[in-house]
Order: C-alpha cells, then sequence, then structure tokens
C-alpha cells in the first residue's frame, strides 16, 4: 500500500508540475504521508524533475 502512495504522489506531482504554488502544496501532502525512505526517492525525484523544470527549484525547500 506505501508503495503505491508513493506512485501516487508523484503521479499528482508530474500533473501540478505546470503550477509552482500547486506543486508546492503537493509536496508539503507528501511529506506528511510517504514514509522516510520515500521522502528520500522523493528528493531525488524532484531534483531530476527540477532540472528539466527549473522553475519548480524554490519548492526543493520543502524537502530539506
Amino acid at each position: 500500500m506505501a508503495r503505491a502512495m508513493f506512485e501516487y504522489t508523484k503521479t499528482v506531482l508530474r500533473k501540478v508540475s505546470f503550477d509552482v504554488n500547486l506543486f508546492s502544496k503537493e509536496i508539503q501532502k507528501a511529506i506528511k504521508r510517504l514514509l522516510p525512505h520515500e521522502i528520500e526517492e522523493l528528493k531525488i525525484w524532484v531534483k531530476s524533475l527540477t532540472e528539466q523544470q527549473p522553475e519548480l527549484q524554490p519548492c526543493l525547500i520543502y524537502l530539506k
């Protein structure tokens, strides 16, 4: 079940990546929902996404 939540979170983040504010809100929700090791995976995934979409870089502050 937990892995499904991680995949769902990535799907949602992909869909809202057009808007920095929505993306930030979804990152904050994800941090509350995911397990600690999944948050570490999410950090890696978001960093790679921000390389493709630099406008999302301010959202990295939530993943520190």
